[in-house]
């Protein structure tokens, strides 16, 4: 690895890393309907506005400790965390697909999945101002993406959203409650949009293999008989973004296998 690379690598994780600050914002604001814009960053317990210089991505969080300059209380580690994820996305995206309109397609797409991880995570919810224009998005991406084109777009996302749709359904038919909520419906026909069938089938295969095994790893802890309640979003977020990296390897793997 020469030196222009290693140094634009650093640049990418830094601007993903920038990113990953603003995606702080929208997991705390998104929720509760808020603004992202106003009131400017603040100290969520004495309101004090957060100048600049405290609010460079990962250093900031180090040099003050986690805590507020002003009254010291403790800053969740999730904002570090947020943002180191999406610095090593970006980078990861970069060594696999270069400066490529890839690029630009996936970080957006993985960054409007890793807002989904932690809302789904903190209120058991997908925000449709997410999923929604994510949809559109993908559609439009299908144009920027070599061997990808509208219709396998649109194929992914009526097959994505149909798929848990009709398992919804089913589940509320079958126990008479709600067991697969419409955000999560979106969500699969977000992912359809930007990955195709192919990716939707790999994602949902993924994300309830790993789900399945999380929900009896939390029975046996708990003994709770299956009453832990799981978002699923997580799981169809994270199946989406291995799909990325090596879905289409794996797949192809399995076919050979398969054949021989």
């Amino acid at each position: 690895m020469n030196v222009a690379s290693t140094i634009l690598g650093f640049w990418v994780f830094a601007m993903g890393a920038a990113v990953g600050s603003f995606l702080n914002v929208c997991i705390v604001r998104l929720p509760k309907g808020a603004s992202l814009i106003k009131p400017g960053s603040h100290c969520p317990q004495c309101q004090s506005a957060i100048r600049f210089y405290d609010n460079i991505p990962l250093l900031s969080y180090l040099i003050l400790r986690g805590k507020c300059r002003r009254c010291k209380t403790r800053i969740s580690p999730r904002y570090f965390l947020v943002e180191g994820l999406s610095g090593l996305m970006a980078l990861a995206l970069f060594r696999t697909f270069g400066l490529s309109p890839e690029l630009g397609v996936y970080f957006i797409f993985f960054s409007a999945l890793l807002a989904v991880i932690f809302i789904d995570l903190d209120t058991f919810t997908i925000p449709d101002v997410i999923t929604l224009p994510g949809i559109v998005a993908g559609v439009a991406a299908s144009f920027l993406l070599p061997r990808f084109n509208v219709w396998q777009s649109l194929l992914g996302l009526l097959v994505g959203g149909g798929v848990l749709f009709l398992v919804a359904v089913g589940y509320r038919i079958f126990r008479k409650r709600e067991g697969m909520g419409g955000g999560d419906i979106k969500l699969l026909a977000m992912i359809g949009a930007f990955l195709g069938l192919p990716g939707v089938l790999y994602t949902l295969f993924a994300s309830s293999l790993a789900g399945s095994l999380v929900g009896l790893l939390l029975m046996f802890k708990d003994k709770s008989g299956g009453g832990t309640r799981i978002p699923f979003g997580p799981f169809l977020a994270l199946g989406a973004m291995s799909y990325v990296f090596w879905g289409p390897a794996l797949i192809q793997w399995y076919f050979y296998s398969l054949r021989g």
